[in-house]
C-alpha cells in the first residue's frame, strides 16, 4: 500500500482526506491518505518514522515556508513563489512543488473573466499569499498587500481607506480568517466602501460562503470561494503523486 497525506496546524477544515481517499476508492488503488496535524514541524520525521510507505504530502498553513528548508529538491515554480504546498517522496528524498499557483490562476480566470485589473490587495502574506503574488506579477496585475504586522505588508487593515478600495477593485484574501470552525470571523475591512466594481476572492474552501463573501456581497461586490481552486490543485497533486518520473 502507499500512503499519502496532509501536515499542518490545525486540520478540521481539510476536506482532502475525503477528496483523496474517494479518487483512491474510484481509481481501485491500494492507497491511504489521511491528516496529520502537527504542532511543529520537529513531527515530520516522526511521522516518517511511524509509516515508512510514506510516499507524499500536501502542505497546508502553517508549513508552507517552513517546510522548504527540510527539503532535497525543489521544483523551480515553487522555488520561485518561496511556498510549497506538494511534497513527493522518492527513494526517501523530498522534493517540494506548489499546486496552489495553477489552482489560484484557474480561480483567477473565473473571476475576472476577461476584465482588465489595475491593481488589486492581497490580504495575508503566508505561503498562500506568496503563490497569489506569483500569479498576479504572471499576469502583470499591480498589487499591495495588507497585513496585521505593519512590517509585512504596504498596508494595515486600520490604513486602508475608501479611497483605496477604490483602486483596487480585486481583493484576495489569503489569511485563514473565517475558515472552518470559526466561521464567523473576517478582514477587517471598512466593507461599506465596496461596490458593483470590486471582486472579491477568498481562499478558504469550507465554507462555501464565508463572513468575507457575504460582507462583500452584501455591498454589491461579486464574490469567488476558494472551491474551485481546491479542486484544481488537488488534480494537479493527483498527477504529481501518480507520475513516477517527477
Amino acid at each position: 500500500m502507499k500512503r499519502y497525506g496532509l501536515i499542518g496546524h490545525p486540520l478540521k477544515h481539510s476536506l482532502s482526506r475525503h477528496y483523496f481517499n474517494e479518487k483512491f476508492e474510484y481509481e481501485g488503488l491500494d492507497c491511504l491518505y489521511q491528516h496529520f496535524d502537527l504542532k511543529s514541524l520537529v513531527e515530520l520525521q516522526e511521522v516518517r518514522d511511524k509509516y515508512p510507505d510514506l510516499c507524499g504530502f500536501n502542505v497546508t498553513i502553517p508549513y508552507k515556508e517552513a517546510i522548504i528548508p527540510l527539503l532535497d529538491d525543489i521544483d523551480p515554480v515553487a522555488k520561485a513563489v518561496g511556498a510549497v504546498n506538494v511534497v513527493k517522496i522518492t527513494d526517501g528524498k523530498l522534493k517540494g512543488y506548489n499546486t496552489d499557483v495553477y489552482g489560484f490562476e484557474q480561480l483567477l480566470d473565473r473571476a475576472i473573466n476577461g476584465k482588465t485589473i489595475g491593481h488589486a490587495l492581497i490580504l495575508g502574506t503566508g505561503g498562500a499569499s506568496k503563490a497569489v503574488q506569483y500569479v498576479l506579477h504572471q499576469k502583470g496585475i499591480a498589487y499591495a498587500l495588507v497585513s496585521r504586522d505593519a512590517a509585512k505588508g504596504d498596508y494595515t487593515y486600520d490604513t486602508l481607506t475608501d479611497d483605496i478600495l477604490n483602486q483596487n477593485h480585486l481583493i484576495i484574501n489569503t489569511t485563514p480568517l473565517g475558515m472552518f470552525p470559526q466561521t464567523d470571523e473576517f478582514p477587517d475591512l471598512h466593507y461599506q466602501g465596496l461596490n458593483k466594481k470590486h471582486v472579491l476572492i477568498d481562499l478558504i474552501y469550507n465554507p462555501k460562503m464565508t463572513a468575507f463573501m457575504e460582507l462583500g456581497r452584501t455591498w454589491g461586490a461579486k464574490v469567488y470561494g476558494g472551491m474551485q481552486m481546491f479542486e484544481e490543485q488537488a488534480k494537479k497533486t493527483w498527477e504529481l503523486f501518480c507520475d513516477h518520473d517527477q
